[in-house]
């Protein structure tokens, strides 16, 4: 993306599509000068270049003596509106054929097509947001849940930025202090206490703890909370995860193995994203493709939050126990595990009885189900639903839901470590300065006060156009 914010831009703002209304906007130092220049009011008033903003206008968008549509436009200038530039937006019937000709019309009289997200880049580039704030944006946009939208709304409202801004504050008195010894260095003088540099070190390390630690609940909220399907091979993984997705994504058949590889997809169930994913059957083999799918699937078991354990109802209870006796050294105490007895009409009703109860007493959370007869999925899906459930208080603490940020944290985290070591070391302070450097540089990173144009590039690509 060109980061250029000199010339006006144009796009369409609402969704792809026919809709009651459209919307496009503008944004730029002539937005509201091509506007007029194709506007007629209804009634003759002043130009629009003469209007107050945060005014509606009604009248029509005229292509020379043709009337293209009638419209409301809504006028905001510069420095108060949402990107920092005079903004124009124009409210149209929402025909396909007369958005895309009012769009033309824009960029005939002056105006550029919008990129992807330039709306917002521009809001960053004004100071109108911080770069965590931009992302918070479009995650709201995203967001397909209640739990998603709030915190992507307290992300928003500066969450993040001021938690980080407290943590900076803090590390540039104390390099202010640092510094100031280089400049009395002959004098040895020793302004930053060591000891108060140690506390704070401490404190700020304990607070990125808390920050990261939320990252999990985070990626769950805004990606789906990930559920792995495991257990041996043709026990009916591919079956179940079809059901639950309601349509044929992976292929079913009574040769085992034929899940080689991880298959993933997500629904949403009782407000909740689940990313569900299928892996390869669990056995020994010598087979070197089913090899790689198996450490996969363990690879995929080991990040999951829910893990769906599928045994066979003929199955004795022994042999059932001493599968998942096997299986749970792969998992941890903080992963929720369903072990589910499928294909029970292929067994009696007393044997899948006898076998759920044996689980149950063991300590599992079992249910007895049969995918390709659709029976209990429904049982199933609300066991997911009670378990996936991310309680947020109403004033809720800032959470990490972003994989840059945590990313960054956990880097700030270790020039930090390396600050602490120093001073047990009694190292200078300009090594002391240089360490304590990198921890604000990676602090800034996430709000964009450190910043470059292939990372703005990157993450501004991956907004809606008209936004």
């Amino acid at each position: 993306m060109t980061l250029n914010n000199t010339t006006t831009i144009a796009a369409i703002a609402t969704p792809p599509g026919m809709g009651a209304i459209a919307v496009i906007r503008l944004s730029g130092s002539k937005a509201i000068e091509i506007t007029d220049k194709l506007f007629r009011p209804v009634k003759k008033k002043k130009s629009l270049l003469e209007q107050a903003p945060y005014t509606i206008h009604y009248g029509s968008i005229m292509d020379g003596n043709r009337e293209v549509d009638q419209v409301l436009v809504s006028l905001f200038k510069a420095p108060h509106s949402y990107t920092g530039e005079d903004v124009v937006e124009i409210s149209c019937h929402g025909s396909v054929v007369i958005q895309q000709q009012l769009l033309e019309l824009f960029v005939r009289n002056g105006a550029q097509l919008a990129q992807p997200g330039e709306f917002t880049l521009r809001a960053f580039m004004n100071g109108k947001i911080d770069l965590s704030q931009a992302e918070a944006i479009a995650d709201l946009i995203a967001s397909t849940n209640e739990t998603a939208r709030r915190v992507a709304l307290n992300q928003m409202r500066g969450g993040i930025s001021n938690k980080l801004a407290e943590l900076r504050n803090e590390l540039l008195k104390f390099t202010a202090l640092v510094e100031l010894e280089l400049d009395f260095s002959e004098e040895d003088v020793e302004f930053a206490d060591r000891t108060e540099l140690t506390n704070l070190i401490s404190t700020i390390i304990a607070e990125i703890d808390k920050l990261s630690a939320t990252f999990s609940q985070g990626n769950a909220i805004k990606s789906g909370i990930p559920v792995t399907i495991a257990g041996k091979p043709n026990v009916g993984k591919s079956t179940l995860l079809n059901r639950l997705l309601n349509e044929e994504k992976a292929i079913v058949s009574e040769i085992a193995g034929t899940t080689r590889d991880t298959i993933e997809d997500t629904i949403h169930l009782g407000g909740i994203n689940f990313r569900f994913i299928d892996t390869a059957g669990i056995r020994h083999t010598t087979d070197t493709i089913e090899s790689i799918g198996i450490e996969r699937a363990y690879d995929k078991i080991e990040k999951a939050r829910i893990v769906l354990y599928l045994t066979d109802a003929l199955c004795t209870a022994n042999e059932v126990i001493e599968e998942l006796n096997e299986f749970t050294k792969r998992i941890t105490s903080s992963q929720k595990l369903i072990v589910l007895v499928n294909k029970e009409d292929k067994s009696t009703q007393n044997h899948v009885n006898e076998l759920t109860s044996v689980l149950i007493q063991k300590g599992y959370n079992a249910l007895a189900i049969s995918a390709k007869a659709g029976h209990n999925i429904d049982v199933l899906q609300q066991m997911l639903i009670d378990l996936g459930k991310i309680d947020i208080p109403e004033n809720e603490d800032v959470i990490v839901t972003n994989v840059r940020h945590y990313n960054a944290l956990i880097q700030a985290r270790e020039s930090l470590l390396q600050v602490i070591d120093g001073l047990k070391a009694n190292i200078s302070g300009d090594l002391l300065a240089v360490d304590i450097y990198q921890a604000l540089d990676y602090l800034g990173e996430i709000t964009g006060e450190i910043s470059n144009d292939e990372v703005l590039g990157y993450i501004f690509s991956k907004f809606c156009i008209g936004k």
